[in-house]
């Protein structure tokens, strides 16, 4: 990991005399994609917090994907792109968000891409930020940190705690941090080169978690990441996104928590393959994973007829009892959890249940 002095300087634009007589390059054309899905109370924020960029609009593509919306997503997206040259509309059967911005991808003409998710917003100066570091540094990708707003208009605790300075950070110290819960996988908080993705390096459809599984591979094609300090990226936290749990119905189990406990599966076979040293570390990833799991799903679903809880999560946690308890990376608290859940999960949560009032 390799720590740089430079600091975002907000009198400084592009444009600036300054960087004209540093040699560097005009500004490169980006690509912000937009997968949208019945959100037209809050989709308009979002594209205007993008068409408010400091970038050079000539140079800055947002692109809208409505993803089969049955409310007026469609038609808000439409609007927006009539009232503003640099947007674009597109729209699709729905599909979900990952053939959303696959399907944006193939409409970028960007050298560079970004994506934003529709519920959410970013600050101005994102963009023009990303691609100042990319451009200073040579980057293929740099990140933004990120705040999330609650519902009821309250900052929540971060998720990744911002760097004091902009930090390069070679591709295997950020899989580390990604399997150690200290990197963030979103790809909503980056620029990347439209280049790494292909046909084999796109976003896979139908499962959640989409962004890890496929920055952990991308990350394999990228010398070094640039990561700025500044929470530019506004998470707007709806209970109701399909990555979240429904307060109302207490039997709802977000299809994350499975797909979480799939891609931690995946990594620990990339890392046995690429990265043998960081074989401990993928599996202390695939405990923690797991133990989220189990902390999430409903008693109701803790089930002898659900396979996958039964075999894929309690069963594989008991067969790794021993690496568990020598696993170096795990914390103590980790383990204490895992020690009194694995023999009998089920009773476990039932009595911590009855205890709480829930």
């Amino acid at each position: 990991m390799y720590s740089c002095d430079f600091k975002w300087p907000f009198y400084m634009t592009f444009w600036s005399e300054a960087k004209k007589e540093r040699g560097y390059i005009l500004a490169e054309k980006v690509s912000i994609i937009i997968p949208a899905y019945n959100i037209e109370d809050l989709l308009e924020r979002c594209v205007k917090s993008l068409v408010n960029q400091t970038y050079p609009a000539d140079k800055l593509e947002i692109i809208v994907v409505d993803d089969g919306s049955g409310d007026s997503t469609g038609e808000i997206a439409d609007k927006l792109a009539a009232e503003h040259e640099n947007v674009f509309a597109y729209h699709q059967k729905n599909a979900g968000s990952s053939a959303a911005r696959n399907n944006g991808l193939s409409h970028a003409t960007g050298s560079f891409v970004g994506f934003v998710d529709s519920d959410d917003f970013v600050d101005e100066h994102m963009v023009e930020a990303l691609m100042d570091v990319i451009d200073e540094f040579d980057v293929p990708m740099a990140q933004v940190c990120r705040d999330e707003i609650a519902e009821d208009g309250t900052k929540l605790p971060d998720v990744v705690i911002p760097p004091s300075k902009t930090i390069l950070v070679k591709n295997t110290d950020y899989i580390r941090t990604l399997l150690m819960h200290t990197g963030d996988a979103s790809y909503c908080t980056r620029i990347t080169k439209k280049t790494l993705f292909t046909d084999k390096l796109k976003f896979p459809q139908g499962v959640l978690n989409e962004d890890f599984w496929l920055l952990i591979q991308m990350l394999e094609n990228i010398d070094k990441v640039a990561i700025l300090p500044y929470q530019y990226y506004h998470v707007f936290y709806r209970s109701g996104s399909n990555s979240r749990k429904k307060a109302a119905d207490k039997d709802y189990f977000p299809p994350v928590f499975t797909d979480i406990v799939n891609h931690a599966d995946f990594a620990l076979e990339l890392m046995k393959k690429n990265h043998p040293d960081m074989v401990e570390v993928a599996e202390r990833f695939g405990y923690v994973q797991r133990l989220d799991y189990l902390l999430h799903i409903p008693i109701s679903k803790m089930t002898s007829d659900n396979k996958f809880y039964k075999e894929n999560v309690v069963g594989y946690l008991r067969k790794h009892k021993k690496d568990i308890a020598a696993n170096p990376y795990l914390s103590d608290r980790d383990k204490k959890y895992l020690k009194i859940l694995m023999p009998a999960p089920r009773l476990v949560r039932f009595a911590h249940a009855k205890v709480k009032g829930l």
